[in-house]
C-alpha cells in the first residue's frame, strides 16, 4: 500500500508535468506566488488564492521593503487553462490602526454553507514578544497571527472585514501562520504552521470546529513532530487529502498529508567532498509526504523518511506549499516550484480522477 501511495503522490506532484499558472512578479531569487489553495464553486469555477512575495531580507526588517506585499485570488472558467485576477488585498487593506501589517504569508479559502471564508496570516507590528524575551524581536519585524474574512462570494472578499482568529503568546509556538483547511462531514479543520520566538524551526498544529459552527476548539500545536533526517528543522503541513475507497484503500479510509521540510533554517556551506543534495532551508523548502489510516492524525506515518519526496529539477530544488483539490473529474494539484532563475511561480498539474483510482488498484 505504501508503494502505491508513493506512486500516486509522485504522479500528482509531477515536476515534469507542471505548468506555470501564476508567475512571480520577477524572474529572480526571492520572488514567488503561492502559499494558498484552490476551490471549485457550484458553477464549476476554479479559484486559487496565494500571496506575492518580492525579494527581501527579514534580518533587515520587512517593514522597510515590499516583501509579502499582496494577497491575490485568481479565477478560471475553463477548467484551469487560464486564470485572471479577481481579488487583490494589500498590506494596508489587511491592517488595523492598532496593528499594521508588515508582510502577508500563507492563505486559504474555505467554502461554507454561508458563503466563503478566507484565512490569511500576516506579520503585524505592535504585537510584541512575551516579557523576558522582548530583545529577541528583530527591529522592523513583527509577530505572525491568523485572521479570517467572510463573504457571500469570493469576489466580495475584496471588501470583507478582517477579524482576528488565532494568535499565540506561548514562546514555543509564538508565530502562527500558513493556514490550510480540510473538512469532513462532521468538522472543519484549519491547520497552521508555528515558529518559536527564536525562529529555529517550523511546526504543524490545528484547530477544529463542528460543521456549521463559528467557534473553533483550542489549538493542538504539536500533533505531528518534526522529522529526524532531512526534515529535522521543519515540518510544515500544507494539504490533507482523503483518498477514494478503492483498491489498497478499500478496507480503511486513508489520508495523505503533504508537508514542507528542511534540514536547516539558513543555507549551509557544505564540505567540498560531501554528497551534493538539496537540503532545504527557510524559503527554499522541499516536499514531504505522510499518511494515516482512519483519520488518526496523531498517528501520521512518514513516507519520506530519509529524503524528500518532491524536489524541483531547477534551481535550489525547492518544491513547497502543495495543495490538492479533488473533483469528480480531475485532481488539481498546485505548488511553488523553484526555477533556474531563482523565482518560485505557482505551477499546476491536473490528473484525471479515473487515473487516481487506477493507481490505487
Amino acid at each position: 500500500m505504501q508503494q502505491q501511495l508513493i506512486s500516486l503522490a509522485q504522479r500528482l506532484v509531477d515536476q515534469s508535468a507542471a505548468r506555470v499558472i501564476v508567475p512571480a512578479y520577477a524572474n529572480s531569487t526571492g520572488f514567488w506566488f503561492g502559499g494558498g489553495n484552490m476551490v471549485q464553486t457550484a458553477d464549476g469555477a476554479l479559484y486559487v488564492v496565494g500571496r506575492y512575495r518580492n525579494h527581501g531580507d527579514s534580518r533587515l526588517g520587512v517593514a522597510a521593503g515590499v516583501r509579502g506585499l499582496e494577497l491575490a485570488i485568481f479565477k478560471s472558467l475553463d477548467h484551469g487553462k487560464n486564470f485572471h485576477k479577481v481579488v487583490s488585498l494589500s498590506k494596508e487593506a489587511l491592517s488595523t490602526p492598532e496593528r499594521p501589517v508588515l508582510s502577508i504569508e500563507g492563505t486559504a479559502l474555505l467554502l461554507t454553507n454561508r458563503g466563503v471564508e478566507l484565512y490569511v496570516s500576516t506579520e503585524k507590528d505592535n504585537v510584541g514578544y512575551p516579557a523576558g524575551l522582548t530583545d529577541y524581536l528583530k527591529p522592523g519585524t513583527g509577530v505572525w497571527t491568523i485572521d479570517v474574512l467572510s463573504a457571500d462570494s469570493v469576489e466580495e472578499l475584496a471588501t470583507a472585514e478582517v477579524k482576528p482568529l488565532l494568535s499565540c503568546d506561548d514562546p514555543r509556538y509564538l508565530h502562527v501562520k500558513d493556514p490550510f483547511v480540510y473538512s469532513t462531514d462532521q468538522n472543519d479543520f484549519m491547520f497552521f504552521c508555528s515558529h518559536p520566538f527564536c525562529w529555529t524551526s517550523s511546526n504543524t498544529g490545528y484547530i477544529a470546529r463542528p460543521r456549521g459552527n463559528e467557534k473553533f476548539t483550542e489549538p493542538n500545536y504539536d500533533f505531528f513532530p518534526r522529522g529526524t533526517t532531512w526534515d529535522v528543522a521543519m515540518t510544515r503541513g500544507t494539504a490533507v487529502v482523503d483518498l477514494p475507497r478503492v483498491g489498497v484503500c478499500a478496507d480503511h479510509p486513508v489520508t495523505l498529508m503533504f508537508y514542507d521540510g528542511g534540514e536547516c533554517v539558513r543555507n549551509l556551506d557544505e564540505h567540498s567532498q560531501a554528497v551534493k543534495r538539496p537540503r532545504g532551508y527557510s524559503c527554499e523548502e522541499l516536499g514531504g509526504l505522510a499518511y494515516c489510516v482512519d483519520r488518526h492524525f496523531n498517528k501520521l506515518e512518514r513516507l519520506s523518511v530519509t529524503g524528500p519526496m518532491f524536489v524541483s529539477p531547477h534551481g535550489t530544488g525547492c518544491s513547497r506549499y502543495v495543495d490538492v483539490l479533488t473533483t469528480p473529474e480531475n485532481w488539481y494539484v498546485t505548488w511553488q516550484q523553484a526555477q533556474a532563475d531563482g523565482s518560485q511561480p505557482l505551477v499546476m498539474n491536473v490528473v484525471p480522477t479515473e487515473e487516481v483510482h487506477r493507481i490505487l488498484q
